[in-house]
């Protein structure tokens, strides 16, 4: 992220288009990584990083330079992806979703490493998707972003303390249904 310096910005927020397209070029991987983590499917990720986008476009002028602009990003895209996940969690209740994404021709010396790999990742997967968004969003900051509980609360404009409160509830969870899935593994 270091392409995007305070000018880069700042002539982004001025219509710049080469400007914008650095910070989208830094920061598009990211939020697209942060959104699939929240809402759990590729093409509703997409969508929500084009959405975070043209919001970042609109409100770019807005941006104080107060805290760190990816902190700034984080929020946005937090705030898409949970708004998203929750309405859809409202418009479909609980289905289940067959993804036929797996990769064809593959070397048949790594189909043992792509079934372990797919294997572990529905696994995090469906841990995943036993929070709810808010916790969800809470555990993937700090555990897959790497984010401080301070950066999580400003990303997500909440106080520190429920950042706690979020990421213990969520690893409790967590950890409950990690030992029934080892005891149904058994």
């Amino acid at each position: 992220m270091d392409n995007v310096t305070e000018k880069t910005i700042t002539m982004a927020s001025e219509g710049d288009i080469d400007s914008f397209e650095t910070i989208y070029n830094e920061y598009s991987g990211l939020v697209h990584n942060v959104a699939f983590r929240i809402v759990r499917n590729s093409d509703e990720a997409q969508e929500v990083t084009q959405e975070v986008f043209l919001a970042v476009y609109r409100k770019l002028k807005t941006f104080k330079f107060q805290s760190s602009f990816k902190t700034w990003i984080y929020r946005i895209a937090v705030n898409f992806a949970l708004n998203y996940a929750k309405k859809e969690l409202r418009n479909q209740g609980s289905t289940v979703e067959f993804n036929n994404n797996t990769p064809l021709n593959k070397a048949i010396d790594s189909i043992d490493e792509t079934i372990e790999k797919e294997q572990h990742e529905k696994k995090i997967s469906t841990l995943l998707e036993a929070l709810n968004p808010d916790q969800r969003a809470c555990i993937v900051l700090r555990s897959l972003e790497g984010l401080s509980y301070q950066e999580i609360a400003d990303s997500l404009n909440i106080n520190v303390n429920t950042v706690r409160s979020r990421l213990k509830r969520a690893r409790e969870k967590l950890v409950t249904l990690r030992e029934e899935m080892v005891k149904n593994e058994m």
